[in-house]
């Protein structure tokens, strides 16, 4: 039963290490935050060492004894990934939250040749759960959740053109990533569930929130007008608090189920955590296992044993 499900169910999380990407902002910093206070270690995957160690230092502010790290990592440049995989001082990992993500940039591409939102979104989180699952034990509860959207309803995956190249829109190229990210979890419990293994893959949405995911584009082009809109719709938003409930409920709750999407309760915007809409391509196993070839092909990373 998740109504009214809270900061206050999440259970104790004393001994667990916890993995949570892009946690210097946003529903990020709250999703480490909050598994802290439960007395998780937690290490705090981000770009920018600046933005990195000043969230570390804000979460320990908040809580008391907390125990925090930061630890670089671009999800934009496979080097970076492999080096963060391969200096992660851990050698077991319970949680791996996949929350970085990037929304309706302009055109680009990553280090290595990607379109940045289907590079950052999806293949930057593919390799990195890739390297990381083999610390992550077959027994315990450990859990990879990975963030997705209600919005990507707005673009299936195109096989033949994952880089967007023949007709760039930046609102379709996201929801491609976001499809991209159910697919990667449908595909990841399939063969976790094959392989006999007892790590829940789920993913979760966080619906409106109130965050800089919403105007960092816009920022960026410095588009005021399109910025001003986005800053419009931060106010109309539940504030991010709410919004990390879903992926801290899909990272903790007692029972989530493997291949599960978790959103606001209410028409999947705001209210409590509960199962959330999904489009039915999201769960097809030819679709997901096509992905996950050609995910491994491009990424160079291969998951041992799955």
């Amino acid at each position: 039963m998740t109504q009214g499900w809270s900061t206050r169910d999440i259970p104790d999380q004393s001994g667990r290490t916890a993995v949570v990407t892009g946690a210097n902002s946003g529903i990020g910093i709250i999703t480490a935050r909050e598994l802290a206070r439960c007395g998780a270690r937690v290490l705090l995957a981000c770009r920018d060492e600046r933005r990195g160690e000043e969230a570390a230092a804000r979460i320990r502010y908040a809580v008391r004894g907390a125990d925090v790290e930061f630890a670089p990592l671009d999800l934009a440049d496979l080097s970076s990934v492999r080096a963060f995989a391969k200096g992660l001082r851990a050698d077991r990992i319970d949680l791996l939250i996949n929350n970085a993500g990037v929304m309706a940039l302009p055109y680009g591409r990553t280090a290595d040749g990607f379109e940045t939102q289907f590079g950052v979104n999806h293949l930057g989180h593919f390799a990195l759960t890739g390297l990381l699952l083999p610390r992550l034990p077959a027994t315990g509860g450990a859990r990879v959740v990975t963030v997705s959207s209600g919005l990507h309803a707005l673009g299936d995956i195109d096989m033949g053109d994952l880089n967007s190249e023949r007709n760039y829109r930046r609102w379709t190229a996201y929801g491609r990533s976001k499809t991209a990210n159910l697919l990667f979890v449908h595909e990841l419990a399939r063969r976790l569930a094959a392989a006999g293994s007892g790590v829940v893959a789920a993913a979760a949405h966080p619906g409106l929130a109130a965050t800089d995911l919403h105007t960092a584009a816009a920022r960026l082009e410095r588009r005021r007008v399109a910025e001003r809109v986005m800053n419009l719709a931060n106010v109309i938003a539940q504030p991010a608090s709410a919004g990390a409930l879903p992926t801290l409920y899909a990272a903790t709750a007692p029972g989530v189920r493997p291949d599960s999407f978790t959103g606001p309760r209410v028409l999947g915007w705001r209210g409590a955590p509960g199962p959330s809409w999904r489009a039915g391509r999201t769960r097809g196993d030819v679709a997901g296992e096509r992905l996950w070839v050609a995910s491994e092909q491009l990424t160079g990373v291969t998951y041992a044993g799955l």
